[in-house]
């Protein structure tokens, strides 16, 4: 397990030339270009299992006879702010083997933990583009078992999440009992709804319901429309997957700062799952929604945003969904004159996204109190590698 360990180092306080290049307009860094090394460190790490820890040049992938996507992120969280002002390392490793499917965990560390991310990838036949059998882990250590059963923990994880979604389940009793419950708080217009009939006045799409600022889902959402250029392509000629992660977590980050109508810190990378490739020279449509919003004891206010990538077929002007991304966001403190904004959902579909939202806050509380307990292995430290995180 321990020959496909990977690092790569990013020297923010220790040259200005490297800290430039990944500031951001407050001080702090671009959570979206990490998620890129992220994702490059990912499959660096699953072609050093396959090829061997002695192979340094990948090579054409025609010669190789197979190649490797990232077929999900399983959560990406943030155990603590990032410091512009000290070097950052990122690690990784594979800790779990399937049939074509390698899961990988990679961490973000200064002197301790702040990032503990899961990424799920795929083994593919460059030919036939059909499941490829990856090589089994040997595993030789209590501390490697340990990192196995996460593994097979999170990939078992994924698949009941993907049998209980509410795109194939209805929810669950407790949970339609609490949608009807926030529909009555939230969801009526009745005074407004009866004044606007009788006056024949227009019933705006915010409000205040009690002490907080009513948002209807529907009126959150923020799109952006870009052509996929070749300088993003990765080795088997595709839009790099972590350049995606980057423009979904900008144009999210984007929703969450004018939702909360102030500066945001990121929490959580909730779910990616990559459905399909995008080519060079499409056209992909981002769009991104508030989904679901709560407040608790240490954050005034969390907001979790969904993005959806679309590749828009120029002839029909019809579109594919090629990614959907899972993102939350925090309020640290109030800002003067502060008040709750609750985004509601109007249709059904928003009230199925607006639950699946709360159960992705719900685990996120969940996972970070188990982190921050220390209860979930993390991967050994190891040597430097050189020539892995390209």
């Amino acid at each position: 397990m321990h020959d496909s360990y990977a690092e790569l180092v990013l020297p923010f306080g220790s040259s200005a030339e490297t800290l430039e290049r990944y500031i951001n307009a407050s001080g702090g860094i671009r959570t979206g270009k990490l998620m890129e090394n992220l994702d490059s460190l990912a499959g660096s790490i699953a072609y050093k299992h396959m090829l061997g820890p002695s192979v340094e040049s990948l090579g054409p992938i025609e010669d190789r006879g197979f190649y490797i996507v990232t077929a999900s992120v399983d959560r990406l969280d943030m155990m603590s702010p990032l410091d512009p002002k000290r070097d950052l390392r990122l690690s990784g490793q594979v800790i779990y083997t399937g049939k074509s499917s390698m899961e990988v965990v990679l961490k973000m560390e200064f002197i301790r933990c702040v990032s503990l991310g899961r990424f799920s990838m795929v083994c593919r036949n460059a030919h036939t583009h059909k499941a490829r059998r990856v090589n089994p882990l040997i595993i030789s250590t209590p501390e490697e078992k340990a990192l196995f059963s996460l593994g097979e923990h999170m990939k078992q994880r994924r698949k009941l999440s993907a049998s209980q979604s509410l795109t194939q389940v209805p929810p669950t009793s407790s949970e339609a009992e609490h949608l009807h419950s926030f529909y009555l708080q939230y969801g009526q217009d009745t005074a407004a709804a009866a004044a606007g009939k009788t006056s024949g006045t227009l019933i705006q799409p915010t409000g205040l319901v009690g002490s907080r600022e009513r948002v209807w889902m529907g009126d959150t959402t923020l799109s952006k429309t870009l052509l996929m250029f070749p300088q993003e392509r990765n080795v088997h000629q595709k839009v790099f997957g972590g350049y995606l992660m980057r423009l979904a977590y900008e144009l999210g980050f984007a929703s969450a700062s004018l939702f909360c109508r102030g500066p945001v810190r990121f929490l959580s990378l909730d779910g990616i799952s990559f459905a399909r490739p995008v080519p060079i020279g499409s056209i992909l449509k981002l769009e991104s929604m508030i989904l679901h919003t709560s407040s608790t004891d240490e954050y005034p206010l969390l907001v979790h945003v969904g993005v959806r990538a679309n590749v828009v077929d120029v002839k029909t002007g019809s579109e594919r969904t090629t990614n959907d991304f899972r993102l939350t966001w925090c309020l640290d403190t109030e800002p003067e004159g502060f008040k709750t904004r609750q985004v509601v959902p109007r249709t059904y579909r928003e009230a199925m996204l607006w639950l699946e939202g709360r159960r992705a806050l719900e685990l996120g509380a969940q996972i970070r109190g188990t982190q921050q307990g220390r209860s979930t292995p993390e991967p050994p430290s190891a040597p430097v590698v050189e020539g892995t995180s390209s």
